[in-house]
């Protein structure tokens, strides 16, 4: 099968280079290649994350009203993020209150 890929033009010409020196053709080079980068894939176990979950009763009651990004920038506290009131004085505003 024919097939067209880009790729660097130092990539090639090194290619080339180590092609001809093992006397194979560009084809055979990429090939192997291939076939060395499909059979490590299928060596490698599939990544799994560990299970992250742990026991508890939700968010802490002052933050469960939050959003995400509130919470994110809450987190960051004395180090520029925003004190629980302005966040919840950001949050009244949103809503009109």
């Amino acid at each position: 099968m024919k097939t067209t890929i880009e790729i660097s033009d130092a990539l090639l010409r090194e290619a080339r280079k180590v092609a001809a020196q093992e006397g194979i053709t560009l084809r055979a080079l990429v090939e192997r290649g291939l076939h060395r980068v499909l059979a490590e894939t299928k060596q490698r176990p599939a990544f799994r994350m560990r299970d992250g979950r742990f026991r508890g009763d939700g968010l802490h009651p002052d933050v469960q009203d939050l959003s995400w990004d509130q919470i994110i920038e809450f987190s960051y506290g004395d180090r520029g993020g925003s004190s629980l009131e302005q966040l919840r004085d950001k949050s009244n505003k949103g809503r009109g209150e």
